[in-house]
């Protein structure tokens, strides 16, 4: 397949149009099912036959697959334009009729929740591959209110936290940055701009960063503002309603993650901090500079970096796939093939990206905003590697489909290890191989303390919130956690304190975070079992995949040999990031 420019998807097999008859239809289609599905409730009891709980139960999942296609289409038309007020209007309205649905089907979770542990067991037993979502539903029965309470939460979601979120992306998507380009002064989008902090000259990769910051310290009493309204929710309902032990614990449980283990996660990467410090200090040497600065974090040790068109790009990250399994690059393909992948940069488009994944059986959708450099070749591998993690699963039902959020970093970053390893194996110029080798520990850091750092600050920002913490006050806990992370080994300056405003994972997910920081950890042992193996790796990395999230993440990894509750586990991915640091001098 020949390509010569970024693609952009197409959302026909969703819906032909946001207006279209279509949608309409089918929204009225889901409530007639909802309706079907309500007339069920007289028939939940602890004597119900298994036949009839299983029909119950794919009564739901048919429910939740036309809901979900109905919710997709909404949310990735809205991606391609944020500032389309049309799009926008149809999320909204969307996302509060699928708060009205959710609370029409409370009674189900609610009479689970609650059943006699004796008739649960029974069912249990008889449930075939929905065993272990049913098990997960029961896991949640401690912090379940009421059903009235339920309904009422959900509604409140819909035009509190959700529409707060969704501002939030309004917002910062229309932003513009002004950075001076050969005596030029430019507009840019935010992810134009982060082509600049990436630039071999460090005057531009101060400008580009200042200008950033400048635009969010302007706006941060009002992000902070929201971002504080957000903590506030989440801590009242899951906090002081819902008797969570801290507001971590609501993600921990729904991870099905024990908090001991992600407390053990975080406490050895912050005690690791020196590792990073010390290649930091190793790469202000190679730059020529006496301390590093923030704004050369990213810096390339090439003087120039290499640009890529899309379709080499494209190619150089199939060929990668396929060297390590044919299977893993057709399924990639897919991706293309049926017009799930929108690369292209645009005014308006959603910021970053990521990878969609609506129904088992239909093809993930992909979104990235490619400019031609090896991070966006790296960005492509990763979310190309979350759809491949998808695929894989196809064969299960939609309640156990999608991957926990521990384990869905597994596949994306084990495909950037991917692509870097291809990428040294082909480079012939030893100034290009040097700056791989350099940018591969700069991912690390990323993907791996980072995220770490920004969770620590996240548990930070919200016991400070819940104490009554104003904006800046946040401002100076970020800083701190700054001066944790990085030591004396990096120079910061103000413009960092506002840093955290800029992070849309915190608005949209907290703590989803940590989970980039467990799956770089978990990649680095696959990875070195796979390069000391070869072949006879897949079928055990193919399992790990294909389980999707019918089983939690402990139980998944420990059929691999990983036991995550060990701090030698954790210890063991920063003690091989240190063998290639010490390398790299």
């Amino acid at each position: 397949m020949t390509i010569d420019k970024p693609t952009r998807w197409s959302l026909d097999i969703l819906f032909p149009s946001p207006d279209g008859p279509e949608f309409k239809k089918a929204l009225g289609g889901l409530d007639r099912k909802v309706a079907k599905a309500e007339k069920s409730r007289r028939l939940l009891s602890p004597r119900i036959s298994a036949a009839a709980f299983l029909k119950l139960i794919r009564q739901l999942e048919e429910i939740r697959s036309l809901a979900r296609r109905l919710a997709a289409y909404a949310e990735l038309h809205f991606c391609e334009d944020t500032q389309n007020p049309a799009a926008q209007t149809k999320l909204a309205n969307t996302e509060q009729h699928m708060a009205e649905i959710e609370n029409r089907l409370l009674f189900f979770s609610t009479w689970w929740k609650a059943l006699p542990a004796a008739p649960a067991r029974r069912l249990l037993a008889l449930s075939g591959p929905y065993r272990y979502y049913l098990e997960q539903i029961r896991r949640m029965a401690p912090h379940t209110l009421s059903e009235p309470e339920e309904k009422v939460i959900n509604l409140k979601n819909a035009t509190g936290a959700r529409a707060l979120s969704t501002l939030y992306q309004a917002i910062t998507n229309r932003y513009v940055f002004d950075l001076e380009i050969d005596g030029v002064r430019k507009q840019f989008s935010r992810a134009e701009l982060t082509v600049y902090t990436r630039s071999p000259h460090a005057a531009m990769r101060e400008a580009s960063y200042r200008s950033l910051y400048s635009v969010y310290s302007r706006e941060g009493p009002i992000l902070g503002q929201i971002y504080s309204a957000l903590i506030r929710d989440w801590r009242t309902e899951n906090v002081r309603l819902r008797k969570f032990a801290s507001p971590v614990a609501v993600r921990n449980l729904a991870n099905d993650l024990p908090d001991k283990v992600v407390h053990l996660l975080l406490e050895v990467c912050r005690s690791n901090a020196p590792v990073f410090q010390k290649y930091f200090e190793l790469k202000a040497r190679k730059l020529g500079l006496s301390k590093l600065r923030r704004y050369d974090i990213y810096a390339p040790i090439a003087s120039s970096e290499k640009q890529y068109s899309f379709g080499r790009a494209w190619d150089l990250v199939r060929r990668s796939f396929e060297a390590f399994d044919p299977a893993f690059a057709s399924l990639a393909e897919r991706v293309l093939a049926d017009q799930r992948l929108d690369a292209e940069v645009r005014p308006g488009k959603r910021d970053g990206a990521f990878c969609m994944s609506v129904l088992p059986s239909l093809t993930p959708w992909v979104l990235t905003n490619f400019q031609g450099r090896a991070y966006d070749l790296a960005t492509l591998a990763h979310e190309l590697g979350h759809a491949v993690h998808a695929l894989l699963a196809e064969d299960l039902p939609l309640f156990t489909y999608d991957a926990s959020l521990p384990l869905a970093e597994t596949a994306s970053t084990f495909a950037e290890m991917l692509l870097v390893e291809s990428l040294l194996k082909e480079e012939t110029d030893g100034a290009v191989r040097r700056d791989l080798l350099f940018r591969q520990v700069d991912d690390a850091y990323a993907t791996i303390m980072r995220q770490a750092f920004f969770a620590l600050f996240e548990v930070e920002a919200h016991d400070a919130i819940g104490r009554g913490a104003s904006v800046e006050d946040l401002c100076a806990t970020y800083w701190e956690n700054l001066q944790a992370q990085f030591g004396g080994s990096v120079e910061l300056t103000e413009e960092f304190r506002w840093e955290w405003a800029a992070i849309p994972h915190f608005y949209e997910m907290p703590f989803y975070v940590y989970a980039y920081a467990f799956g770089q950890l978990l990649v680095l042992a696959l990875f070195r079992q796979y390069q000391a193996e070869g072949a006879a790796f897949l079928p055990r990395f193919t399992r790990i995949l294909s389980a999707g999230g019918s089983a939690s993440p402990a139980a998944i990894l420990k059929r691999a040999g990983i036991r995550i509750e060990r701090a030698e586990f954790w210890q063991g991915g920063f003690d091989l990031l240190a063998q290639r640091i010490s390398q790299l001098e």
